[in-house]
């Protein structure tokens, strides 16, 4: 009888569709239907803050065991904590949605406290939706919505280099406590703690890397990034925030649409990446900083039309080792990315805090392996940040020094000993690799900006000013040196790749492109290196985040990104309750949906 459940079931959750790169606002009233959800328009409302205990008139927490359903739809206009030891659970097709609040510091979001999880494990035709209450869901919301309710926010007990207190984001929580703080933006409590190293309850938080916060799998967070502590730009939540995130943490197959600050932000930690996309983000597309050492493949990125007024975008990846840019040598930032492919929209005027638009901007002190990717219409490809390579007794430590094979004297080819600013923040010798990527129009050096200073790799500082004359007024250009460095490393510059086209426009409600995007080549951009065969990457030998030779993972069949066939429900594809196993309680929802007996 198994085997007749499973067949009768994938013919009716898995529906093949085709790949598209329209990445349009598509109708999600029936998000969910194959498996079993009833029509969005016909499910009950319930307030999140039934489910959950009270803390204040702005702050609830769920604090036993909980599963939503997705014949409801969950709405909620305050922080919604879950509580250290309890499990969240979002079943496939679920929508929640956060109700704007007009004072900042209540902001409705979803915060998962260390120690918590949150289990939402959606499937290819049932995602999990969380989105602003004014969102019919009916295709008509126009992405132009930003910062309707806070966003979704995860606490760890993984590592990091928060060792100095801030004068914004994430603070650290006091003397001694190295190690833990807050969350950006957030109320200075014990539920918006991150990292380990103080106590909970009176027991003491240990380090634990490999720490799990659950799953988050075909989820969809949509027009989040409100204002937090004061209306300042800057002090928005994230589409997506993960602090001090461990590897036992899954995410696959997530999406972040219309963000009103960062799509994704990761402050430490290691957890992984994948399949992972952003649509029409403010700000940048993957911010990382503070010791983040994951690793990132097949993940996408395009941005909104802010040059007619949409949106004003920033750097495809934002990269820090540290904001105070005081962490040592052994404890920065040290990615490993492969197979991205992110296309921006030419972006040339600052706006609010973004002051670039860098294909990657490598920020003070910088680490990391970026490695096959592809980069498009960025107004600048590779940006390195100089400002530190003097300073600390001449030990040079900026991102250019940990890239260049060539410069400064003072780069170190071994991570060095002994502590103080001078000894610890020496660079590292090719600790910052770029490699093997392709860069497609990064080199904007007259649009907007009568005065130039744009090239595929610049250096030094850009500044804040909104005037585009002086938007790269401090850079300056690679040198020489740099450039055949560039070029010796793999990487490519092109005004042109056949078949990704990055010129668009919008329709009138700005809900559909009526010029799409095309972000896949017409044949592989090959390459001669592949990621590390460690269990995580898949193995190939193309640039960007899709093989032309096979059927893309994304297309716009139900809302916006859904994954084709050939990658779907490789877990479980039978467990329609999201149990972890299949078993009657599977078999009585399959009977439940189409009203067949058991023969």
């Amino acid at each position: 009888m198994k085997k007749k459940i499973t067949k009768l079931i994938l013919t009716a959750c898995i529906v093949v569709i085709s790949a598209t790169t329209s990445f349009s606002q598509i109708s999600d009233l029936n998000n969910g239907s194959e498996c079993g959800c009833p029509p969005v328009g016909s499910r009950t409302t319930v307030d999140l803050a039934t489910l959950a205990v009270a803390l204040d008139a702005n702050q609830v927490e769920i604090q036993a065991n909980t599963t939503l359903t997705c014949d409801k739809i969950y709405t909620f206009d305050k922080k919604v904590y879950v509580a250290n030891g309890v499990t969240l659970t979002i079943q496939p097709g679920t929508v929640l949605k956060g109700a704007y609040v007009a004072t900042a510091t209540h902001a409705a979001a979803i915060i998962v406290e260390r120690g918590g999880k949150i289990i939402a494990d959606g499937k290819p035709n049932g995602k999990i939706i969380m989105t602003g209450m004014a969102d019919p869901l009916d295709g008509t919301y126009s992405v132009t919505n930003v910062g309707d309710w806070g966003g979704l926010v995860i606490c760890g007990f993984a590592s990091n280099n928060l060792l100095t207190a801030y004068n914004y984001g994430a603070g650290k929580k006091g003397s001694p406590w190295n190690g833990v703080g807050y969350i950006e933006g957030a109320d200075n409590t014990v539920k918006t703690l991150w990292g380990a190293g103080d106590t909970i309850n009176g027991v003491p938080t240990v380090i634990n890397d490999n720490d799990n916060s659950g799953i988050l799998r075909y989820v969809s967070v949509r027009h989040a990034g409100a204002l937090l502590s004061g209306n300042t730009a800057g002090n928005e939540l994230n589409g997506i925030s993960l602090y001090s995130v461990g590897r036992g943490t899954k995410i696959d197959y997530c999406e972040v649409v219309s963000a009103a600050d960062d799509a994704f932000e990761l402050f430490g930690g290691n957890v992984d990446l994948k399949h992972c996309s952003v649509l029409y983000s403010d700000d940048d597309y993957f911010d990382y900083d503070l010791g983040w050492t994951g690793r990132m493949q097949f993940c996408f990125g395009i941005a909104g039309d802010s040059l007619t007024g949409v949106h004003s975008t920033d750097n495809g990846f934002e990269a820090d080792a540290d904001d105070n840019g005081s962490c040592t040598t052994f404890d920065r930032s040290h990615p490993l990315v492969y197979n991205t492919t992110l296309i921006s929209n030419g972006h040339m005027v600052p706006a609010a805090d973004n002051t670039g638009a860098a294909a990657i901007m490598a920020k003070e002190l910088t680490e990391g392996e970026f490695v096959n990717n592809v980069f498009v219409n960025f107004r600048s490809g590779l940006h390195l940040a100089t400002s530190r390579s003097t300073t600390g007794n001449g030990k040079a430590g900026d991102a250019y020094d940990n890239w260049t094979d060539h410069g400064s004297v003072y780069i170190n080819p071994n991570y060095p000993t002994g502590s103080g600013y001078g000894a610890t923040q020496n660079a590292k010798l090719q600790s910052l690799k770029v490699k093997n990527n392709t860069f497609v129009r990064c080199n904007q050096g007259t649009s907007n900006n009568p005065n130039g200073y744009s090239y595929w790799i610049t250096k030094g500082t850009m500044t804040t000013s909104a005037s585009p004359n002086y938007l790269y007024k401090d850079a300056t250009a690679a040198s020489a040196a740099d450039t055949t460095q560039f070029f010796n490393d793999g990487n490519i510059h092109s005004a042109s790749v056949p078949g990704i086209d990055y010129a668009w426009s919008w329709n009138t409600g700005h809900t559909d492109l009526t010029n799409k995007y095309h972000a896949v080549p017409s044949t592989s951009l090959t390459s001669t290196m592949t990621p590390p065969n460690d269990g995580f990457f898949d193995i190939v030998a193309f640039r960007g985040a899709f093989d032309p030779t096979k059927a893309s993972w994304l297309s716009t069949e139900n809302g916006f990104m859904v994954p084709v066939a050939d990658k779907i429900n490789s877990d479980n594809p039978t467990d329609l309750n999201n149990d972890g196993i299949t078993n009657i309680d599977d078999f009585s929802i399959f009977i439940g949906k189409f009203g067949q007996l058991d023969q």
